[in-house]
């Protein structure tokens, strides 16, 4: 059985291109339904895409957050793929974020916006500070 977890569903403006994208991420293809519907999964990490052929990658608004063991070492892994750090996709450099997480960004080829973060141990910061 599985461990439970939420698995985000994305839009893709080509499924074969973003198939061939996380594919060079590292994640391997599960499911490919006729309908063109696409699930890929690195360990605990799955996504699945729908097609959206109209999309165009720069208004797309959809995210998701993938909470890791260590980000930084996951960014190096994807910027040795040569990934951009501009435009679309891109991957941009860590930071560490006021609300105790280290985080990169990672867009996909269909504009998809993917934060990826590890915990850094500090407290969180009250809503109302």
């Amino acid at each position: 059985m599985r461990t439970e977890r939420p698995e985000p569903i994305l839009p893709a403006r080509n499924i074969d291109e973003t198939r061939a994208f996380y594919v060079r991420l590292g994640f391997v293809p599960w499911f490919r339904g006729r309908w063109e519907y696409e699930i890929v999964s690195r360990g605990n990490l799955v996504i699945h895409f729908f097609p959206r052929p109209g999309l165009i990658p720069s208004d797309n608004d959809t995210s998701c957050y993938w909470r890791v063991k260590d980000a930084d070492k996951l960014y190096s892994e994807f910027l040795g793929l040569g990934l951009a750090s501009e435009g679309i996709p891109r991957v941009t450099a860590p930071e560490n974020k006021l609300w105790g997480m280290r985080e990169f960004a990672l867009v996909d080829p269909s504009g998809n916006l993917i934060r990826v973060g590890h915990d850094l141990g500090n407290a969180y910061i009250p809503a109302d500070s």
